[in-house]
Protein backbone atom coordinates (compact mmCIF):
# COMPACT_ATOMS: atom_id res chain seq x y z
CA UNK A 1 0.00 0.00 0.00
CA UNK A 2 2.83 2.20 0.90
CA UNK A 3 5.43 1.43 -2.32
CA UNK A 4 4.20 4.64 -4.08
CA UNK A 5 5.36 6.68 -0.77
CA UNK A 6 8.75 4.71 -0.36
CA UNK A 7 10.01 5.21 -4.14
CA UNK A 8 9.08 8.94 -3.62
CA UNK A 9 10.92 8.96 -0.55
CA UNK A 10 13.91 7.53 -2.19
CA UNK A 11 14.06 10.33 -4.34
CA UNK A 12 16.64 13.06 -4.11
CA UNK A 13 14.77 16.09 -2.01
CA UNK A 14 15.97 18.45 -4.74
CA UNK A 15 14.43 16.47 -7.34
CA UNK A 16 10.60 15.94 -5.25
CA UNK A 17 10.76 19.70 -4.77
CA UNK A 18 11.85 20.80 -8.83
CA UNK A 19 10.29 19.22 -11.90
CA UNK A 20 7.12 17.08 -12.91
CA UNK A 21 6.90 13.45 -11.80
CA UNK A 22 6.42 11.58 -14.39
CA UNK A 23 5.01 7.51 -13.50
CA UNK A 24 6.32 5.72 -16.90
CA UNK A 25 5.85 2.02 -18.45
CA UNK A 26 9.15 0.42 -17.81
CA UNK A 27 9.83 -0.44 -21.26
CA UNK A 28 9.76 3.45 -21.62
CA UNK A 29 12.83 4.37 -19.62
CA UNK A 30 15.57 4.72 -22.26
CA UNK A 31 13.21 7.28 -24.67
CA UNK A 32 11.93 9.01 -21.67
CA UNK A 33 15.16 9.69 -19.84
CA UNK A 34 16.42 11.40 -23.19
CA UNK A 35 13.73 13.04 -23.77
CA UNK A 36 13.85 14.35 -20.23
CA UNK A 37 17.47 15.60 -21.14
CA UNK A 38 16.31 17.48 -23.98
CA UNK A 39 13.22 19.05 -21.72
CA UNK A 40 15.67 20.40 -19.05
CA UNK A 41 17.68 21.82 -21.84
CA UNK A 42 14.66 23.80 -23.06
CA UNK A 43 14.75 25.54 -19.64
CA UNK A 44 12.53 23.52 -17.53
CA UNK A 45 13.70 21.44 -14.20
CA UNK A 46 14.74 17.77 -14.55
CA UNK A 47 12.09 15.30 -14.34
CA UNK A 48 11.23 13.00 -11.09
CA UNK A 49 10.82 9.77 -12.96
CA UNK A 50 9.26 6.10 -11.96
CA UNK A 51 8.97 3.30 -14.20
CA UNK A 52 7.78 0.42 -13.61
CA UNK A 53 4.82 -1.86 -14.69
CA UNK A 54 2.17 -0.70 -15.72
CA UNK A 55 -0.02 -2.11 -13.11
CA UNK A 56 2.10 -1.38 -10.75
CA UNK A 57 1.88 2.69 -11.67
CA UNK A 58 -1.76 2.55 -12.18
CA UNK A 59 -2.51 1.08 -8.69
CA UNK A 60 0.28 3.67 -7.04
CA UNK A 61 -1.61 6.29 -8.99
CA UNK A 62 -5.10 5.45 -8.01
CA UNK A 63 -3.97 5.33 -4.39
CA UNK A 64 -2.42 9.07 -3.96
CA UNK A 65 0.76 8.82 -5.54
CA UNK A 66 1.99 12.25 -6.52
CA UNK A 67 2.70 11.78 -10.02
CA UNK A 68 1.77 14.50 -12.64
CA UNK A 69 1.54 12.31 -15.86
CA UNK A 70 0.90 8.56 -16.13
CA UNK A 71 2.36 6.92 -19.38
CA UNK A 72 0.87 3.40 -19.68
CA UNK A 73 2.30 0.54 -22.20
CA UNK A 74 -1.48 -0.34 -22.95
CA UNK A 75 -4.63 1.03 -22.46
CA UNK A 76 -6.63 -1.46 -19.98
CA UNK A 77 -4.48 0.44 -17.41
CA UNK A 78 -5.29 3.79 -18.37
CA UNK A 79 -8.88 2.89 -18.44
CA UNK A 80 -8.17 1.40 -14.78
CA UNK A 81 -6.84 4.10 -13.89
CA UNK A 82 -9.30 6.50 -15.56
CA UNK A 83 -11.90 4.37 -13.68
CA UNK A 84 -10.86 5.46 -10.71
CA UNK A 85 -10.87 9.47 -11.56
CA UNK A 86 -6.70 9.34 -11.41
CA UNK A 87 -6.52 10.68 -14.58
CA UNK A 88 -7.55 13.74 -16.92
CA UNK A 89 -9.66 11.92 -19.11
CA UNK A 90 -9.69 14.95 -21.97
CA UNK A 91 -6.12 15.31 -21.76
CA UNK A 92 -5.45 11.55 -22.74
CA UNK A 93 -3.85 10.70 -26.09
CA UNK A 94 -2.45 7.60 -27.83
CA UNK A 95 0.99 8.26 -27.62
CA UNK A 96 3.58 5.71 -29.83
CA UNK A 97 2.96 1.93 -30.55
CA UNK A 98 4.91 -0.94 -30.46
CA UNK A 99 6.03 -4.43 -31.81
CA UNK A 100 6.03 -7.61 -30.01
CA UNK A 101 9.16 -10.14 -30.52
CA UNK A 102 10.38 -13.50 -29.45
CA UNK A 103 14.27 -12.87 -28.14
CA UNK A 104 17.36 -15.20 -26.98
CA UNK A 105 20.54 -14.92 -26.03
CA UNK A 106 23.19 -13.31 -28.63
CA UNK A 107 25.25 -15.74 -28.54
CA UNK A 108 22.85 -18.65 -28.66
CA UNK A 109 20.22 -16.60 -31.51
CA UNK A 110 18.45 -19.12 -33.49
CA UNK A 111 15.54 -17.26 -36.41
CA UNK A 112 12.01 -18.60 -36.22
CA UNK A 113 8.88 -17.98 -38.42
CA UNK A 114 5.98 -17.39 -35.74
CA UNK A 115 2.96 -18.63 -36.95
CA UNK A 116 0.24 -20.69 -35.59
CA UNK A 117 1.42 -23.57 -33.91
CA UNK A 118 5.12 -23.23 -34.12
CA UNK A 119 7.42 -25.37 -31.97
CA UNK A 120 8.00 -22.62 -28.90
CA UNK A 121 8.25 -25.59 -26.54
CA UNK A 122 11.34 -27.14 -28.48
CA UNK A 123 12.73 -23.47 -28.27
CA UNK A 124 12.70 -24.07 -24.57
CA UNK A 125 14.35 -27.24 -24.49
CA UNK A 126 13.24 -29.77 -21.98
CA UNK A 127 13.54 -27.68 -18.91
CA UNK A 128 13.70 -24.16 -19.95
CA UNK A 129 11.23 -21.51 -19.13
CA UNK A 130 9.75 -18.33 -21.50
CA UNK A 131 10.54 -15.03 -19.66
CA UNK A 132 7.84 -12.82 -20.28
CA UNK A 133 5.92 -9.92 -18.06
CA UNK A 134 3.43 -11.66 -15.59
CA UNK A 135 0.70 -12.13 -17.84
CA UNK A 136 -1.67 -11.44 -14.68
CA UNK A 137 -1.28 -7.72 -15.10
CA UNK A 138 1.94 -6.55 -17.03
CA UNK A 139 0.92 -5.29 -20.69
CA UNK A 140 3.59 -7.07 -22.49
CA UNK A 141 1.96 -10.76 -20.66
CA UNK A 142 -0.78 -9.76 -21.54
CA UNK A 143 -0.18 -9.43 -25.41
CA UNK A 144 2.57 -12.65 -25.14
CA UNK A 145 -0.70 -14.31 -23.39
CA UNK A 146 -3.11 -12.97 -26.40
CA UNK A 147 -0.24 -13.62 -29.06
CA UNK A 148 0.43 -17.36 -28.36
CA UNK A 149 -3.51 -17.82 -27.66
CA UNK A 150 -4.39 -16.93 -31.03
CA UNK A 151 -1.86 -19.08 -32.28
CA UNK A 152 -2.75 -22.37 -30.34
CA UNK A 153 0.56 -22.37 -28.62
CA UNK A 154 -0.06 -20.99 -25.03
CA UNK A 155 -0.99 -24.59 -23.85
CA UNK A 156 2.48 -25.97 -24.36
CA UNK A 157 4.02 -22.81 -22.64
CA UNK A 158 1.47 -22.71 -20.16
CA UNK A 159 3.29 -24.22 -17.04
CA UNK A 160 6.97 -23.11 -18.19
CA UNK A 161 6.66 -19.64 -17.77
CA UNK A 162 9.02 -17.22 -15.48
CA UNK A 163 6.50 -14.03 -14.97
CA UNK A 164 8.33 -10.89 -14.69
CA UNK A 165 7.25 -8.02 -12.43
CA UNK A 166 7.62 -5.82 -15.77
CA UNK A 167 8.70 -6.50 -19.32
CA UNK A 168 12.33 -5.11 -18.06
CA UNK A 169 12.82 -7.85 -16.06
CA UNK A 170 11.98 -10.56 -18.34
CA UNK A 171 14.38 -8.80 -20.23
CA UNK A 172 16.88 -9.46 -17.64
CA UNK A 173 15.95 -13.11 -17.53
CA UNK A 174 17.39 -13.67 -21.11
CA UNK A 175 20.09 -11.37 -20.44
CA UNK A 176 21.82 -13.31 -17.72
CA UNK A 177 20.91 -16.85 -19.48
CA UNK A 178 18.13 -17.69 -17.13
CA UNK A 179 15.74 -18.22 -19.54
CA UNK A 180 16.47 -19.17 -22.83
CA UNK A 181 13.89 -17.56 -24.40
CA UNK A 182 11.78 -14.43 -23.87
CA UNK A 183 8.70 -12.59 -25.07
CA UNK A 184 9.14 -8.60 -24.80
CA UNK A 185 8.44 -5.57 -26.89
CA UNK A 186 10.63 -4.46 -29.72
CA UNK A 187 11.95 -1.81 -28.03
CA UNK A 188 13.43 -3.42 -25.22
CA UNK A 189 15.40 -6.00 -27.70
CA UNK A 190 16.99 -2.77 -29.17
CA UNK A 191 18.27 -1.61 -26.01
CA UNK A 192 20.14 -4.45 -24.99
CA UNK A 193 23.44 -6.12 -27.23
CA UNK A 194 23.13 -9.37 -25.33
CA UNK A 195 19.99 -10.64 -27.10
CA UNK A 196 18.40 -10.90 -30.41
CA UNK A 197 15.22 -10.88 -31.88
CA UNK A 198 14.72 -14.60 -33.55
CA UNK A 199 11.06 -13.47 -34.71
CA UNK A 200 8.17 -10.90 -34.55
CA UNK A 201 4.69 -11.92 -33.65
CA UNK A 202 2.15 -10.75 -36.45
CA UNK A 203 0.20 -7.72 -36.03
CA UNK A 204 -3.01 -9.97 -35.69
CA UNK A 205 -2.42 -12.19 -33.49
CA UNK A 206 -2.98 -9.65 -30.67
CA UNK A 207 -4.11 -6.20 -30.14
CA UNK A 208 -2.62 -3.38 -31.33
CA UNK A 209 0.34 -1.82 -28.87
CA UNK A 210 -0.88 1.47 -28.04
CA UNK A 211 0.85 3.76 -25.11
CA UNK A 212 -1.39 6.19 -23.86
CA UNK A 213 -0.63 9.31 -21.94
CA UNK A 214 -2.38 11.66 -19.64
CA UNK A 215 -2.02 14.07 -17.09
CA UNK A 216 -3.44 12.82 -13.81
CA UNK A 217 -5.42 14.56 -11.45
CA UNK A 218 -2.85 15.55 -9.21
CA UNK A 219 -1.13 16.91 -12.08
CA UNK A 220 -3.88 18.92 -12.94
CA UNK A 221 -3.90 20.28 -9.53
CA UNK A 222 -0.72 21.25 -8.76
CA UNK A 223 1.22 21.63 -11.96
CA UNK A 224 -1.48 22.18 -14.59
CA UNK A 225 0.72 24.49 -17.06
CA UNK A 226 3.85 22.80 -16.79
CA UNK A 227 2.24 18.83 -17.35
CA UNK A 228 0.38 19.93 -20.21
CA UNK A 229 3.55 21.43 -21.94
CA UNK A 230 5.33 18.14 -21.06
CA UNK A 231 2.54 16.12 -22.93
CA UNK A 232 2.45 18.35 -26.01
CA UNK A 233 6.38 18.20 -25.72
CA UNK A 234 5.95 14.48 -25.84
CA UNK A 235 4.55 15.21 -29.56
CA UNK A 236 6.94 17.43 -30.74
CA UNK A 237 9.54 16.25 -33.67
CA UNK A 238 12.38 16.24 -30.94
CA UNK A 239 10.44 13.90 -28.96
CA UNK A 240 9.24 11.82 -31.82
CA UNK A 241 12.91 11.41 -33.07
CA UNK A 242 13.85 10.07 -29.22
CA UNK A 243 10.81 7.42 -29.98
CA UNK A 244 11.50 6.61 -33.27
CA UNK A 245 15.28 6.03 -32.19
CA UNK A 246 14.68 3.52 -30.10
CA UNK A 247 12.10 1.91 -31.98
CA UNK A 248 8.63 2.81 -30.91
CA UNK A 249 6.37 4.18 -33.93
CA UNK A 250 4.90 7.67 -32.78
CA UNK A 251 1.58 8.16 -33.35
CA UNK A 252 -0.31 10.94 -34.81
CA UNK A 253 -1.33 13.21 -32.32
Amino acid sequence: MFRWLLVFLCLPLTAQAAGLTVFAAASLTNAIHDIGVLWQAKGHKPLVTSFESSAALAQQIERGAPADLFLSADEQWMDDAAAHRAIVPSTRLDLVGNDLVLIEPAAALKPVKIARGFDLAAILGPTGRLALGDPASVPAGLYAKQALTNLGIWPSVEARLAPAENVRAALLLVERGEAPAGIVYATDARVSPKVGVAGTFPPNSHDPIRYPAALTRHGMAHASREARAFLAFLQTPDARDVFTHYGFTPLAP
